[in-house]
């Protein structure tokens, strides 16, 4: 086993696994065993278990985002009171302040990335075990929780023709007659980078505050609407039908996702929550924040507080 293999060997087998349970189950249930919608359900299946496990890590993510939003004037005030100074010191404190800025509002900027981040290693196994299906070794041993009869089936497998380990650059420079990989993994690139796309641009449009949208956080989101999409046009090129299955699954997941965060709970001073609080005004109810405020109680008195009035003296009568 090489270096690589043994790394990835944990995630290997877990995604293995997961796929070979599905497969059995979409097999039991009537649909084909060798059949490439087989293994296609059985990685969109794979998708909702990850995203699943991963709500957790995107609701601690939606928090994060928000508390960057909220603040972001203060931000912006510390990027103007240290604007110009570039020695070391001044770096420094800025650096200092600015972590303690963070600490006073819970916030951590590495949360907004963490659902992300944690999808990597489910990403490079799944990519890793479909470079590795059709070594002979794999084919007849399995590899992972697959079965050598899995591997196979899985290896064999196709969709319109294209298998799940073919890709658009490899198998368009081998041989340039296969517009069947070059058409589907183009139409499932396109799919994958627009829903991307359209995740962020739906964030930054309807989900963002106006103190957000100026200053650096603002441009980092502007970057990630324009550089995340070009990696996977670059990267999509070179990656196997199943990965490609897998990512734009997931991608239809978080656009799913966010879209009825920012429906239902939009972050406060933002464009979604002004739309939210013009259909709650039109069915009588509060605004969204109002709603969300815990009603005032009443202050206890004595009596509430255990003390007990004490019996009217009567008047003795005067005889």
């Amino acid at each position: 086993m090489g270096f690589f293999d043994t790394i990835m060997w944990p995630f290997t087998w877990a995604v293995s696994f997961i796929l070979s349970t599905f497969h059995g189950l979409l097999s039991a249930i009537g649909l084909p065993e060798s059949s490439g919608w087989n293994w296609v359900l059985s990685i969109v299946l794979l998708v909702l278990v990850i995203r699943i496990i991963l709500i957790p890590l995107f609701v601690k993510q939606i928090k994060s985002q928000r508390g960057m939003q909220i603040i972001q004037p203060e931000v912006q005030k510390l990027q103007a009171k240290y604007k110009g100074k570039k020695d070391a010191v001044s770096r420094q404190q800025m650096a200092q302040e600015q972590q303690a800025l963070f600490k006073k509002h819970n916030v951590n900027p590495f949360m907004t990335c963490l659902p992300l981040l944690a999808q990597m290693p489910i990403f490079f196994a799944l990519f890793w075990m479909l470079n590795r299906m059709r070594e002979e070794q794999n084919q007849q041993q399995g590899y992972g929780a697959l079965s050598a009869n899995e591997v196979q089936s899985f290896d064999g497998s196709s969709i319109f023709g294209v298998s799940m380990s073919d890709m658009f650059l490899p198998s368009f420079s081998a041989d340039p007659t296969r517009w069947d990989v070059v058409i589907l993994t183009s139409i499932m690139i396109v799919t994958m980078v627009a829903t991307q796309f359209f995740t962020q641009k739906q964030l930054m449009s309807k989900n963002m505050s106006e103190a957000a949208l100026t200053g650096q956080f603002a441009q980092t989101q502007k970057m990630m609407l324009y550089v995340l999409p070009l990696v996977f046009v670059v990267g999509g090129v070179n990656f196997p039908v199943g990965v490609l299955v897998y990512w734009t699954a997931t991608n239809f997941w978080t656009m799913g996702q966010q879209w009825w965060v920012i429906r239902n709970n939009p972050t406060p001073g933002s464009l979604a929550e002004k739309e939210l609080n013009l259909r709650r005004s039109a069915r009588g109810l509060p605004p969204f924040n109002e709603a969300a405020k815990p009603v005032e109680q009443p202050k206890p008195t004595g009596k509430h507080l255990g003390q007990t009035s004490q019996p009217a003296k009567k008047k003795k009568r005067k005889k």
